[in-house]
This record gives structure tokens, sequence and C-alpha cells, in this order.
């Protein structure tokens, strides 16, 4: 017998070679029936895998991130029998699960495939899924697995299994498909029950630009019929929330290839807003200490060899820039904080100078494929809210707090309600790879914990998810459509501390190495705008929108009232325009809807002689009459709130 540990505690004897299906239905057959997979010791197996010593055991379903992760990589698998159905002789790269679905990477040969194939494959999908085939593990030898793909002409396989020790290589059989794989897989495909193919894309096979490039097939299966609908609206939403879409009607960035490619242009109406996001956090930084610091957009290259991020960073920055001088090269930077290192060792430093908080918003560079880039959310120039925080360690946990204070401060202005705050800590059995002292690493992680905890953050831990030079703390958030992006994070780094030979004079009069926090809460002001324009549908909150009202004469005749009652409201520190065009003002309303601007001010003849204004409110229609004072107190009233 073994015993198998729940996560209520509970302990079940069961016989050696019980699966985790067979403890879902000793439990209830409700649960059995909706087990994808299982947490085995930590690490996700197939529920049909037998269990072979004591053990703790969490049985996984759809409403879990490993089981959905689980139920999508099977399903890469049903698309991939399928297409070899369909279309025989097809070779396989790579099918991973990603967050939102799946995808499999594919040679067709010189077959020609396109989005219109999509409804074939999802019909042979659903028959084959009908046949309630088992996914069935095999392991097999090196020799075997290389002769099985040698057979059937599969060099992308063939690729992959080379990087294999022999003893760890297992393959997956459902229905009359094999494939190379560690899994795990859902027990059958009778779960699956709805199927959509999403996308098509070109891949180059491992991410080299110098060989052969495949056809990208991503897709997304549901357990009910129902989620696949439910999902299909919210694709429909997000269609209409992109921010590629919004940005080009509200006119508030553009691209040009003259220019470059990920290079953003920010017409008028984004800078403004830009401005607004980048003051908004500036006063708030001030407030908590924070000095400004400028730095060029470009440094010696031996800054970032000093910091690492050349060996890091240098495949995937531009190229160096060379100077007259020979064997003089300069990068534009990747980073900002070599650059407020050495801006730290300016002056000696004593232990009542600290915390040193140095912020900026530095534009950095990294090169990305073209392949890659996706409107303001990976681009190849970008803005940091970056700073660096140069700390004892003693120190940490309070400074940790304050930048927690100050990301919640940004997501609550922002309306970002829902979020999770993931720590990220040393992987226990490998503190091998983690530089800096034990001491100091106890401290740090500890430092979070509390912090976090005293802030009642919602938390997740993640092991073995810190970075090499300290632990941190990521913001996970979830948008109005549920989506979740990673916006702010703070993080603790020992390295860079060391390799500039940061030092401050101690109470003992002794040199010590001061603790570095990095911090932003945006991000980069690209993606952050990116995110809030999906977030909000380009409908901003008032203190950031652009332009907070617009004035539509109902005729030229109204023109010079029109161009006062401008002049009038702009001395109160609001913003807005006049439509002058010769429009009808039905035409004007319509217009300023599309525009999403918060406030229609309409003048005509009685309002120029009462001296009032005719006020719409987008997306809620008529508010009615009332003076330039009182719509001036209100929206002032609403913007600070």
């Amino acid at each position: 017998m073994i015993k198998i540990t729940l996560p209520d505690g509970s302990i079940r004897e069961y016989e050696k070679g019980t699966n985790s299906l067979q403890i879902a239905q000793s439990i209830s057959e409700g649960l059995a029936r909706n087990v994808l997979a299982a947490e085995v010791d930590g690490q996700v197996w197939d529920a049909t895998r037998p269990i072979e010593k004591d053990a703790s055991v969490r049985l996984l379903t759809w409403n879990d991130k490993e089981g959905k992760s689980t139920f999508w990589h099977s399903s890469a698998h049903l698309m991939a029998e399928a297409l070899e159905t369909l279309y025989p002789g097809t070779k396989f790269g790579i099918g991973p699960a990603i967050e939102t679905g799946f995808y499999y990477d594919v040679d067709f040969g010189d077959r020609p495939f396109s989005s219109d194939d999509f409804k074939k494959i999802e019909d042979k999908m659903l028959e084959l899924a009908r046949t309630k085939s088992d996914y069935i593990r095999k392991q097999v030898s090196k020799s075997d697995a290389t002769a099985y793909f040698s057979e059937k002409g599969d060099e992308y396989k063939l690729d992959l299994i080379k990087d294999l020790a022999d003893g760890s290589i297992t393959f997956y059989t459902q229905g009359n498909f094999t494939d190379l794989c560690r899994g795990p897989h859902i027990p059958n495909t009778g779960f699956i029950k709805a199927i959509k193919l999403t996308n098509v894309a070109g891949a180059y096979w491992r991410g080299d630009e110098s060989r052969k490039q495949l056809t990208r097939i991503y897709g997304v299966t549901f357990p009910k019929a129902s989620e696949l609908s439910d999902y299909l609206h919210m694709i429909e939403e997000a269609k209409k929330r992109d921010h590629r879409k919004l940005g080009k009607e509200l006119e508030l960035f553009a691209f040009s290839e003259r220019v470059g490619m990920g290079l953003p242009l920010w017409l008028p109406k984004g800078a403004a807003l830009r401005q607004k996001l980048i003051d908004f956090l500036q006063r708030a930084q001030m407030k908590a200490g924070y000095e400004p610091v400028v730095t060029p957009h470009i440094g010696h290259k031996n800054l970032y060899v000093t910091s690492g991020h050349y060996e890091k960073y240098g495949a995937d920055s531009f190229q160096p820039i060379r100077t007259p001088q020979e064997g003089e090269e300069f990068l534009l930077k990747p980073m900002n904080c070599p650059h407020h290192c050495e801006i730290y060792k300016t002056k000696p430093r004593s232990y009542k100078d600290l915390p040193v908080r140095f912020a900026e918003f530095g534009t950095v560079y990294r090169y990305e494929q073209s392949g890659e880039l996706h409107g303001l959310t990976r681009v190849r120039g970008f803005t940091q809210d970056d700073a660096h925080l140069f700390c004892r360690p003693d120190q940490v946990k309070d400074e940790f707090k304050k930048v927690i204070d100050l990301v919640l401060y940004v997501f609550k202005a922002l309306g970002f309600d829902d979020y999770t705050a993931q720590i990220s800590l040393r992987d226990p059995e490998n503190k091998s790879k983690y530089i800096g002292s034990e001491e100091n690493w106890l401290l740090a992680e500890a430092a979070i914990v509390e912090a976090a905890e005293e802030k009642g953050l919602k938390t997740v831990t993640e092991l073995g998810e810190a970075a090499f030079y300290g632990p941190k703390l990521d913001f996970m958030v979830k948008d109005a459509l549920g989506r979740k992006w990673q916006l702010g994070t703070i993080q603790v780094d020992y390295n860079l501390p060391e390799r500039f030979e940061l030092e401050y004079t101690g109470s003992d009069n002794q040199k010590h190495r001061p603790v570095m926090i990095h911090r932003a809460p945006f991000g980069s002001l690209e993606r952050f705008v990116a995110v809030l324009i999906e977030h909000c549908a380009g409908e901003f909150p008032l203190w950031l929108t652009p332009e907070q009202f617009i004035i539509l004469p109902v005729s030229e005749k109204y023109e010079e009232y029109a161009k006062k009652l401008l002049e009038s409201l702009n001395n109160t520190d609001i913003r807005g325009l006049i439509d002058l065009r010769d429009e009808k003002v039905g035409r004007k309303i319509r217009d300023a809807e599309i525009k999403k601007i918060p406030y229609m001010l309409i003048v005509g003849e009685k309002e120029v002689e009462n001296g009032t204004i005719s006020v719409r409110k987008h997306g809620e229609g008529d508010l009615g009459g009332m003076t330039v004072e009182a719509f001036s107190k209100q929206l002032i009233k609403e913007i600070t709130v």
C-alpha cells in the first residue's frame, strides 16, 4: 500500500500503482469526470500514470492553470493527428500549450495553406475527439526514437531527439498519431468538446532565421461548447478594443516604415496622454523621496560588459555604434540601471545617506525580430518609468512596502482593480545558480514575503522564478476582458552593486555593499498605454483624456461665442477644442462619440442669449443646459476624484 496526501492534509491509502484518476473516483464520480491531470509531488502527471510510492497529490481540472495547460497541449496533439490525416506527409516541429490555447509548427512541404482550411481541420478534430481515444504514454530508447522518426522522415523530431538523454524519452499515442513528447496529457480525446483555430503565421524552426520557416497554426479548445461561445464573444470585444485600431482612430500614435519598424511616433493627442502619465507618476515619486536623473540614450560598450547586459542582451541589441576612434564602440542603451549605478558612484555615500532613490523616464532600445513586433506592446524603442533604490539590507523591507504603495496607487488611479502579486523566490534545491550571500538572500526573501503580507496582497509564490541576482515581486493584472498582463515589477539585486563595486560607509566605519531595488510601476510607457487603451476601450479616466470636451456650434453664427467659451474653459486648466467644420450638429455629435470625447458642449441661439451651454456626455446623452461656471466646477471635481 502507498499513502497519498491530499491538499486538505488528509491521508488515504491505496494499492501501489494506483493512478490519480482512480484516486478521484474513490472520492466521487463527479470529480473523476472532470480530472484532466494531477500534480504528484510538485510535478504535473497524466491522471492515468501509476503512482508507485507515497506522494502528495493534487487533482487538476479545467479550473486549474495546469489543468488547462494539459488540456490545450493534448489538443495540439489532436490537431496534429487531424493534419496528418488530411495532409499525409506533413512534418511536425513543436506543439506546446500557451496562455490562450496552443499552437503547432508544421511543414506542409510545397502544399499551400491558409485560414480557409481551418473549418475542415476543426471538423476532423471533432470527429477524432468523439472516438475518445486514450493518450498512451510509452518510454522509448534514443535509438528506437531515432529509428521511428527516421522511417517517418521527420527531420524536426530527429533534431529534437539529438538533444535528449537516453532514458528520458517518451512517446504519446492517441488514435493513429504518435508524437515525441514528455507530456502530460488528458486521459482521452473525449474531453475536448469545442474547437476553434484562431490564426496562422510563419515561424522559423527553433527561432533561427537561417533555418526553414514553418507554418504555425494557433487554436483553442474547451470542454463545453458554451465556453467557446463566451470566448468568441470576448475575441470580438477584444477586436473592438485593439489598441492598434483605437490608437489610429483616436489619433494617439502611428508607425512609419521610413522611421523604422517598431519605433512608435507619438501624435499630439498621444503625446499629451503620455505626458499626463509621466506628470502623474513624477508627482507621486517626488512626494515619495525620489530624485530625478537623466542619462544618455547611448553608453560605452564597456558599461554594459561590466553590468553583464552585453552578455545577456548583446545578441538582441542593435549593433555597436563605432566612432572615428579605432576600437571605440557605443551601444543604444538596453537598460537604464548601469547608468544609475555610475550616478551613485559620483560621490562617497554614508549609511546615513541611504536609501538613495534615482528615477528616470529613460528610453531604451532592443532589437526585436520583425515578426515579433506588435503595436505598442512589442517595440524596438520604449520608455521605462525606471527607478533604482540603493539601500542597506535592513532597509529593504520598508523600501519594498513603499514601492508596493506606489504601484497600487497607480493601479487605483487607472482602474486596474483585479491583480495578483507573484513572489518569485530561489529554487531551494539549486542555490548554486544564485549570487549573493545566504544571509542577504534570507533577508531579502523574508522582506518581500512580509511586505506583501503586511500590505494584504493576494499573492502566489513561485519557487525557482527569482532572478539570479535576487528575489522579485511581479504584479499580474486582469483587464476588463479578464486577460492577464504583467504590469509593475519590483526586483532586489545584489549583482550590479557587486559588479560596479558600489559602496557606502557603515556605522562601523567599514565599507559595505548597498542592496539595489529596481522598480517600474508602468513597466514601459508604450506597453502600459496599449494595455490601458484595451482595458478601458479608449475611454480614459477624465483626468488623463487628451480632449476632455469639444464645443459644437450649431452654425458659424455662434463661432465667436464658442471661441470665447473655449478661452474661458482653458483658463480653468481643463482641455478641449472647437469643431468649426461646416457640418450639421448631428454629424459633429456622431464624430465626437466615435472619438470618445467625454463631453460635448452644444451652443446655438438659446445658449448665446442665456450665456449657457447645452451639455451631452459620451455614451449617456443629453445632460441639459448649465452655466459655464457650473460645468467647469463639475469637470474639475470629476478630475480631482
